[in-house]
């Protein structure tokens, strides 16, 4: 829910008024309990009575991060939102994280209890988190200062805004990277070892599983196998028997911290973590206690080992809560010492450690030990054990003391003496005094054990050389080190516990801590010797330390013979020369030195006379020791110079000793010692005459490197410039307060000497040493800046540093140069203005060439940056200055406007062009632009003015308004910056827009009167203003709330103030107007469209004032309407422009036109053109990205309609092409190759050039516009192929084929293209292809776009489409539109409702079938694709009831409404859908349903019977199914429900009118026999024997039900036929139509024989037998044809004449070519052949088949000759004898044909050019397409058949009428019946019931329904024959027609 915020007036009692923050127009009240308030600070703008909504500003009285926190969580709540959706799991739960955590810390925030440490902690948390969150949401960048306040752009200059957003980018990315690759982080290099110069490795110990029996002691430490070395002190863990710690509050908090690792212990190449497992009991764990055992004794017992270098490392993870498993290596012999075996084990494999070992915890953590405790507290705190480093961390802190001294027991060798074996040593380690006494707990075996006074070793059973390896720490106290020593005893420990209490020290060794000359034990190896005697003796302080400690070499020697005594009898000690013991020392202690040359100048007192040797020596002492002695050290120095004031013998010896100690400092190593060397200047330092001393020794020496002298102190000097010269004004003023500031001018002097000195040497050439000291001085000099100024006049110092500059040679040491004046800009003397003006003059110059060379631009950079960082400093200190002290601040500000102006002129121009020469990617780029940024910031009007008069003439004024105006588009157009740095491109755009205003002045004022205005300079501008307008960055719209809220308040809409300068600037031209038309058109477009209605309506009048303009010159406005029309299209398209833009753009055109008489009608019509484009390109972008692209489809066709309408070709192509991609995209490649074919047809075969421009990649290579359309076609024939449109591919290859035969006669290609052409053939008749499903769908309601809106649309779906799947993807783009679940036409209330309705049915293709395909015996393969493709007309039919409902008959009542649909184009075409155009709605009657339902049922029967024909491989169930569904009809009762509605004596005397219509039902029932006779026949075939019962039923079913309809309908014959041209089975063909059939391609001459079958008897006598080889045709009988009597006689006595006559066809058709049949003497009267290879088209039948009553066949040579067409009156060929034999095979001789004409080129070229169809016109059906190009079959023997009925011969032996008609009129005869449906075949009296034949005559059944209803519809037009009888009309002789001459 939105936040609501109250107004201040209450309404009532308990009510709020108030208005959303997120949407200011909701407003409403609302109850008082429902409302919260806060504090919040109402700022109103327009003052008390300002519209809430526009003028009040709103800010929560909170503090600030908790406002930042609250924008950023709304604003990240709506992406969180969009992740979920877009499926971005790991994304979204990261965020969801984010703001979880950031709502928790908000809550920290407003608690407002936390402690100010943790405040700042938390504060860096936050921003942290939201910075990292907005960098991965791709959000803003905010930058913050270093109190993690975001940044003012106001109140921080441009400089500083760059630097923040570089420094918050580089952080952000780097912790990206760490989070992303976390196993590619160098080591101590991340976020907090970059800044932490110590490291920690926290272990906690989670548990030890160890099977022992009895105490143990583990020892862990850290472990380096490179040096074979333990490198940090030991963490003891105290193990008890019982498995749990021996201290039991440590159980759970075994927590230790191995600290002060620097970087080069994580970098080294291996570490382990190592744990020595030490048990504490008896000797020998398989000891029984059968007797009393030694107890105590230390005995190893193994180890475990751990390669932590990964962890360390960071390639991997180290979490706290993971653990690692540890497994412990078992010593297995007594040799096998501890060290020895973590040695082996850290090179060794996987143990068989059966569940034994530790489990434990690593985390790495940074910073000193303080600092992870604050980060760290839960792991690390005060119980928390610490193991410190054996040695010093890289940096050590001033606080850190240590004292120190870790000893290692090494090794041992001892002689058995009198023993049988090798003795059992235990050393045993103590700290004793000079008197012998022990020292008390001083002993640390470790971290987290508790200090001891003795240490006892580890015992090795029975080993002559003992190894150790085991370290302690001593910690004496400081004072008592010089009197203290270590002791070490040795004792043999034996398993018997009386024989070990017997044992003695056997021998004794012993080294002092401290040398006699005060310096401590040395690190290293020490070999001790080793004393033997009594035991009491060996323990007595007095008699040992007297004695030497260590062997040496002359020791060694003297020592190597047996014991002998060292001091006599008292003593009573002797050296043990067989016995060896070594130990290693290392002391790690701030007070204690090693160095005895460092303790002698601290003691210089007690020895003046080696005073100069050791300040010398001084010089090769460890940093170390010195950093250690810091304060003392340096007292010793001063206090020698100080008692040595008179003379100058030690002054250089001191000062270089003092310059050593400061570079110490300055080491990495002891960084950290700055603030106490600072702290020791300021407090402890006093030397009141040093700085008199110092500054001479430091003068000799620059003039001695200044006079070419080789000085090798000086660079080591100028390294601690710094501090050297802290001492000298230190020590100046200690004197100045001592003795009230006397010698002022003399120190003055001695400075001013150095300098001089200084510069001297800066203008030596000599290279070498010289060239080392002046790159020092370079570098070190701004470093006593800061000391200096305090103390020596500015302006003096400013004159200073100008020739130390300047007298640098031009060419040397550029790059030092450049960083030391940066680093002059940045101190504090540079902030005085008489010192800057000085440094400036020697500053500026350089900056200036090398910026223009381009040479160190990386110094010049940051040169320039801080200078203009000061001078923005400099100057709002001085305007608040002024605002205390107006004068003071006025003059201040001058000062710094001068120095302002200066850079401005010399460094604005260069530094312009070096950004125009950069290439776009080079890093450089931004920084020169932030510099300029800063510049034109600082800049007022007076600074522009003065630049702009500054120039010396106007072209060079133009030149470089020109190159700034290029630079600035450049700049706006792509931004140097990344586009989440807001801040930076809004201060940029705000500099920007004050400089073009500015520079727009100077443009009226300088280049407007006519002979000074410049149209290119114009130019320039206004794109440039239009680019600033329209760029990203200012598009307020495309923001979020909060981000579009915070741009207007801190820098409002700059669109809307450029916006009305374009305006001024516009109309100020005047007369120059027409020179920027049609070029600024664009522009103006491009700014017009931005979504700002105020500055819409301020510049849509310019487009008048164009209009006006150029029709004022021209008459006509015409390339500016060319223009933005052209323009308009890119625009909207790239998403600019909306509705509102729309009505704006017309209403305010059309008053202004109206207002201009002239302009009038031109203006109207200009105005509606646009509009109309502006609303389809709005449409077409409004479902552009969808990712449905239906709708997209649609309104490019729109849009290149349109472009068609008003001729823009090219826009009409590139729209093409655009719909073509579409389609592709989606696999619609018919859709593709319809599109394709638009552009095809407006090419010609010609070798113009293109005209128009053509997308694509091959578009470039093709010249000529025959190259063009031969490559689209080759697209086109592809694409056709893909979408299985073979028969329109077929087309385009023969187009193809007749350029390649006849015109360019490159019969290559010819050959390929016949060869795809012949493979279209194969594949309509090889390849399945289903028939798409058409839908009917409706968009009802407002709530669609208008090109949807309330029309209905005819869409084809695709293969297999189901239309669940096609609703589903249609209702996609509307999630909330519903779907209508009527299929009637909706009412007004949906359609006028602001909601969607989707209506979507399933549609029947209702085109008639095509002519020529009628009549013909045609592959289904073929007729289907006829039956669904080019479809204009489609069905739907919507069953109702009328009447009085019949429970047991629904057929009698059921009534269909059938609307028919119109599309626009036909189906397919360039879309999927095309709108329907008009409807119509018949209503059908329950008969006429009937006879429907029965033809389509007979279809089916005779398609599955055909079907199974030609295939017999196809199963048989769907032919079961159909046949039993109707002879076995269980549900439905089959027709005996029409027979129970219709054929009542009821329905027929209430509806008279049926009558036709019930006889044509009838007949269909009684053809539906034959039909199921010859399907149960293949059926009993293809049976199998499972099935056999059911086969069987089903033929008892099938004769009941023929004897019943026969009885009734009488009996229907019917004869098939057999397609012999390559052995296909017999099939049953339809002919709908044989009045209007028209094929060509076939060449057949047929041989005929007659069949004649009598009147009286039931069925022929002469039936051709099954195998019988020839043909059957049916012939029309002799009354209403020319047949000669003597071939009739031959007919009826079944003679086959010996070869019939042929006549050439006058029907179209036909051809020369085409082999018909043509009884003799009837020219009027041709055969007609059911296939689609040939094409006669012969008149109506009708009168023919009435009478006629016999069956006749033929067969046709292949040698047959061709006739002419033209032939009106074939000769009258040979009339057989009637005397000849009935069974005669004689056959009368045939005439030769006349040959036919050829075909002109004008008939070829129409034939090809009505091959085509057009989108935007219906489609012409050409008679000859696909099926007449079939290739001619190899077998032309035709089976064919003629339908005669039984009574066509009557008794008396007279002929039958002439025609139907005739035959209609005349009563019946008993005993035969005429099919009302005119169907073929035998028809019998309903009396007589022969049995079926075995074989069917080919009757077509369609033709005859349509004759019959021809019938019912009254008489047949006839017309006279040669011999006076009556015959249906012919249809008119079309032309003459041909081939192609490559087809004959």
């Amino acid at each position: 829910m939105a936040p609501w915020l109250p107004i201040k007036n209450k309404y009532g009692v308990g009510w709020y008024c108030g208005y959303s923050l997120r949407n200011r127009a909701a407003q409403g009240i609302f109850p008082a309990s429902l409302i919260r308030l806060k504090g919040a600070v109402v700022e109103q703008q327009g003052g008390p009575c300002a519209s809430p909504r526009t003028e009040e500003s709103v800010v929560p009285a909170e503090m600030p991060m908790v406002q930042e926190i609250t924008t950023t969580l709304r604003e990240w709540a709506t992406i969180w939102k969009q992740l979920y959706v877009a499926g971005q799991t790991e994304r979204y739960g990261q965020v969801k994280r984010m703001m979880q955590e950031l709502m928790e810390q908000r809550s920290q925030l407003l608690s407002g209890t936390l402690p100010k440490d943790q405040l700042l902690r938390l504060r860096k948390e936050v921003t942290g988190k939201m910075d990292y969150g907005n960098k991965i949401l791709a959000l803003d960048l905010v930058v913050r200062d270093e109190d993690e306040n975001i940044l003012d752009p106001d109140r921080t200059s441009v400089i500083s805004l760059f630097q923040a957003h570089r420094r918050a980018a580089q952080t952000l990315t780097q912790r990206i990277q760490e989070e992303t690759s976390p196993q590619q982080r160098a080591p101590g290099h991340g976020t907090h070892g970059a800044t932490s110069p110590s490291h920690n490795l926290y272990l906690c110990v989670r548990n030890f599983v160890c099977h022992i029996g009895e105490e143990a002691q583990l020892f862990m430490a850290l472990y380096d196998p490179g040096e074979q070395r333990i490198i940090s002190e030991n963490y003891v863990i105290r193990w008890a028997s019982t498995g749990v710690p021996q201290d039991i509050e440590l159980l759970n908090n075994l927590k230790v911290v191995f600290t002060d690792l620097g970087s080069t212990d994580l970098k080294r190449e291996r570490l382990f973590l190592v744990c020595q497992i030490i048990r504490v009991g008896r000797m020998d764990l398989r000891d029984s206690h059968s007797r009393k055992l030694s107890t105590g004794l230390r005995r190893p017992f193994g180890i475990s080992v751990m390669d932590i270098t990964d962890i360390t490392k960071g390639t991997c993870d180290s979490d706290e809560d993971k653990q690692h498993f540890i497994p412990v290596h078992l010593a297995a012999a007594d040799g096998d010492f501890l060290h020895n075996m973590i040695r082996k084990a850290v090179e060794g494999k996987d143990i068989n450690h059966k569940g034994q070992g530790l489990w434990v915890s690593l985390k790495v953590l940074w910073g000193d030990l303080s600092q992870v405790r604050k980060d760290h507290p839960h792991l690390v705190d005060r119980s928390t054990a610490v193991a410190r480093k054996l040695g010093y961390p890289e940096v050590i802190m001033p606080g850190d003391v240590r004292n120190d001294i870790y000893l290692t027991l090494v090794q041992g060798e001892f002689d058995k003496g009198n023993k049988k074996t090798q003795k059992n040593v235990e050393v045993t380690v103590c700290v004793c005094d000079e008197a012998g006494n022990v020292v008390q707990n001083v002993i640390h075996a470790g971290a987290g054990d508790s200090p001891t006074s003795h240490y006892c070793s580890v015992v090795y059973y029975q080993q002559r050389h003992q190894r150790w390896m085991e370290t302690l720490k001593i910690a004496v106290p400081i004072e008592d080190v010089h009197r203290t020593h270590l002791r070490f005893t040795f004792r043999h420990r034996s398993s018997s516990d009386s024989k070990d209490r017997s044992e003695r020290i056997f021998s004794m060794a012993f080294v002092r801590l401290m040398c006699p000359d005060g310096t401590t034990l040395r690190d290293g190896e020490h070999d001790l010797v080793l004393y033997k005697g009594d035991s009491k003796k060996l323990e007595d302080a007095s008699a040992y330390l007297s004695l030497p400690s260590e062997r040496n070499l002359s020791e060694s020697k003297l020592l190597s013979g047996s014991s002998f005594r060292v001091s006599g009898a008292t003593s009573g000690l002797a050296v043990s020369s067989r016995d060896s013991f070594q130990i290693s020392t290392l002391v790690c202690s701030t007070k204690l030195t090693q160095n005895v040359n460092l303790l002698g100048l601290l003691k210089w007192r007690s020895k003046p006379s080696l005073l100069s040797g050791n300040l010398q020596k001084l010089m090769h002492v460890d940093g170390g020791e010195v950093i250690k002695f810091l304060q003392d050290t340096l007292d010793a120095l001063f206090s020698i110079m100080m008692e040595h004031s008179e003379t100058d013998v030690y002054d250089t010896l001191v000062f270089d000793a003092l310059v050593f100690i400061v570079g110490l400092v300055a080491d990495r190593k002891f960084q950290h010692f700055n603030t106490v060397l600072e702290a020791y200047i300021r407090q402890h330092f006093s030397a009141t005459l040093a700085y008199k001393k110092l500054l001479s020794v430091l003068t000799q020496y620059v003039e001695q490197a200044g006079r070419g002298e080789p000085c090798e102190p000086l660079p080591r000097t100028f390294k601690a410039l710094e501090y050297i010269f802290k001492f000298i004004v230190r020590s100046r003023r200690l004197f100045a307060q001592l003795y009230e500031g006397k010698e002022v001018a003399e120190f003055q002097c001695s400075l001013q000497r150095f300098f001089l000195a200084l510069n001297q040497l800066m203008e030596s050439p000599l290279e070498g040493p010289t060239l080392l000291s002046q790159g020092a001085a370079l570098k070190y000099l701004p470093s006593i800046l800061e000391d200096v100024f305090g103390i020596f006049d500015s302006s003096a110092l400013g004159a200073v540093l100008r020739d130390f500059v300047g007298n640098l040679l031009p060419q040397r040491l550029l790059k030092q140069k450049l960083q030391s004046l940066t680093h002059i800009a940045s101190s504090k003397a540079f902030q005085s203005h008489e010192c800057r003006e000085l440094v400036l003059q020697a500053a500026l110059p350089i900056l200036q060439e090398l910026i223009q060379a381009g040479e160190e631009e990386d110094a010049c950079i940051e040169l320039l940056s801080s200078i203009l960082e000061v001078l923005y400093q400099a100057q709002k200190s001085a305007e608040k200055l002024r605002a205390r002290h107006k004068d003071r601040g006025n003059v201040e500000l001058a000062q710094v406007k001068k120095h302002i102006q200066v850079i401005l002129e010399q460094l604005l121009h260069t530094v312009n062009r070096r950004v125009i020469v950069l290439d776009r990617e080079s890093p450089l780029r931004s920084h020169y632009v932030a510099c300029m940024a800063a510049i034109l910031s600082q800049m007022d009007k007076d600074h522009y003015s003065t630049y702009i008069q500054a120039f010396p003439s106007r072209p060079e004024l133009m030149d470089f308004l020109m190159e700034t105006f290029i630079l600035f588009k450049d700049l706006i157009g792509k931004t140097v910056y990344p586009g989440d740095w807001m801040v930076m491109n809004m201060v940029q755009n705000r500099e920007f827009l004050r400089a073009i205003n500015h520079f727009a002045t100077t443009l009226t004022e300088m280049f407007l009167s006519n002979s000074n205005f410049e149209l290119q300079l114009w130019n320039n501008y206004f794109h440039l203003a239009v680019a600033f307008l329209t760029q990203d960055s200012l598009q307020l719209e495309n923001f979020s709330p909060a981000k579009r809220n915070s741009i207007l308040a801190k820098y409002g809409d700059m669109r809307a103030t450029i916006g009305a300068s374009i305006r001024d600037m516009w109309y100020s031209l005047g007369q120059r107007k027409i020179e920027f038309i049609p070029g600024m058109v664009g522009p103006i477009l491009e700014m017009t469209l931005v979504p700002e209605p105020e500055l819409r309506r301020s510049t849509i009048p310019i487009f008048f004032d164009m209009m006006l303009c150029e029709h004022r010159l021209t008459g006509s406005f015409s390339r500016f309407e060319d223009e933005i029309l052209r323009r308009l299209d890119s625009e909207v398209e790239g998403g600019r422009g909306d509705e509102q833009y729309m009505q704006l753009f017309k209403s305010i055109l059309l008053s202004c036109c109206q207002s201009h008489p002239e302009l009038a009608k031109p203006g109207e019509d200009f105005v509606k053109l646009v509009s109309e484009l502006l609303e389809r390109l709005l449409d077409y972008r409004a479902v552009m990205n969808d990712e449905n692209k239906t709708y997209s489809m649609s309104c490019t066709v729109n849009l290149l309609n349109f472009y068609k309408e008003i001729d823009r070709q090219a826009m009409y192509i590139r729209y093409l092409y655009k719909l073509k991609d579409l389609h592709i995209s989606y696999e619609n490649y018919t859709e593709g190759a319809y599109t394709l074919l638009l552009h095809a047809r407006l090419l010609t075969w010609s070798e113009e050039t293109n005209a128009a421009p053509v997308p694509g990649p091959h578009s470039p290579h093709l010249h000529t516009q025959r190259q063009l359309k031969e490559a689209l076609y080759n697209q086109i024939i592809e694409y056709f192929d893909q979408g299985k449109m073979w028969e329109e591919a077929i087309h385009i290859c023969k187009e193809l084929a007749e350029q390649y035969e006849s015109h360019v006669f490159d019969y290559e290609m010819l050959s390929d293209i016949l060869q795809r052409e012949a493979k279209f053939y194969e594949k309509i008749l090889k390849v399945l292809r289903p028939s798409p499903d058409y839908f009917a769908v409706g968009y009802y309601g407002q709530g669609f776009p208008t090109f949807l809106r309330n029309k209905v649309f005819i869409y084809r779906g695709k293969e297999y489409e189901r239309r669940e799947d096609f609703e589903m993807q249609l209702l996609s783009p509307f999630p909330n539109a519903e779907k209508l679940k009527s299929t009637s036409p909706p009412g007004q209330d949906i359609t006028d409702s602001p909601g969607q309705y989707i209506q979507c049915f399933t549609v029947q293709p209702a085109e008639e079938a095509k002519i020529r395909l009628k009549g013909q015996s045609i592959p289904e393969q073929i007729t289907n694709f006829y039956k669904a493709n080019h479809i204009q007309r489609f069905s739907y039919s919507r069953p109702f009831k009328r009447g009085p409902s019949d429970p047991d008959n629904e057929f009698a009542n059921m009534w269909i409404e059938r609307t028919t649909f119109r599309t626009a184009y036909p189906l397919p075409g360039i879309l999927r859908w095309f709108v329907v155009t008009s409807t119509e709605t018949i209503i059908i009657s329950p008969l006429q349903n009937a006879i429907e339902t029965m033809m389509k049922t007979n279809e089916k029967i005779m398609s599955e019977i055909n079907r199974h024909q030609n295939d017999p491989s196809l199963p048989i169930n769907p032919l079961s199914m159909l046949l039993n569904g109707i002879v076995d009809p269980a549900v439905m009762g089959g027709f005996v429900k029409y027979e129970k509605a219709f054929f009542q004596e009821s329905y027929i005397q209430e509806h008279p009118e049926d009558g036709v219509n019930i006889e044509k039902l009838k007949d269909l029932i009684a053809w539906q026999i034959p039909l199921l006779a010859e399907g149960i026949r293949i059926h009993g075939q293809k049976v199998t024997e499972d099935l056999r019962p059911f086969h069987e039923r089903m033929e008892q079913c099938f004769e009941q039900l023929r004897a019943k309809v026969e009885s009734q309908y009488g009996m229907r014959e019917m004869m098939f036929f057999e397609d012999r041209r390559s052995g296909r089975p017999r099939s049953i063909a339809w002919v709908p139509d044989w009045d209007r059939l028209s094929y060509t391609g076939a060449r057949q001459v047929l041989w005929w024989r007659v069949l004649v079958v009598p009147s009286h008897h039931p069925q022929p006598s002469l039936l051709s037998p099954p195998h019988s080889p020839l043909p059957q045709v049916l012939l029309p009988p002799p009354q209403s044809s020319t047949l000669p009597p003597s071939l009739y006689a031959k007919c009826i006595s079944g003679v086959r004449p010996a070869r019939p006559p042929r006549w050439p066809c006058p029907y179209e058709g036909h051809g020369g070519e085409t082999p018909h049949v043509q009884l003799p003497g009837s020219p009027g009267h041709c055969c007609h052949l059911s296939h689609p290879l040939l094409s006669p088209k012969p008149p109506l039948w009708g009168s023919a088949m009435d009478g006629a009553g016999a069956w006749l066949s033929a067969a046709a040579p292949n040698d047959a000759p061709a006739g002419p067409w033209h032939s009106p009156a074939p000769p009258s060929p040979a009339v057989p004898h009637l005397s000849q034999s009935p069974h005669s095979t004689e056959a009368p001789p045939t005439p030769k044909p006349a040959p036919r004409p050829s075909e002109s080129e004008d008939h070829r070229n129409e034939r090809k050019e009505n091959r085509s169809s057009s989108i935007f016109g219906p489609r012409r059906q050409d008679p000859r397409q696909s099926i007449s190009e079939l290739p001619e079959p190899k077998d032309e023997k035709w089976r064919l058949s003629c339908n005669i009925s039984e009574s066509s011969l009557s008794s008396d032996g007279k002929q039958p009428p002439p025609s139907r008609a005739a035959a209609g009129a005349q009563p019946r005869t008993a005993g035969s019946s005429l099919s009302p449906t005119g169907f073929g075949g035998r028809v019998k009296s309903a009396s007589k019931l022969p049995p079926l034949p075995r074989k069917f005559s080919p009757a077509v059944y369609e033709t005859f329904l349509e004759q019959s209803d021809a019938a019912a519809g009254g008489k047949a037009s006839t017309s006279p024959t040669v011999d006076g009888n009556k015959s249906p009309k012919s249809p008119p002789l079309p032309p003459p027609k041909s081939k192609r001459l490559s087809q004959l």
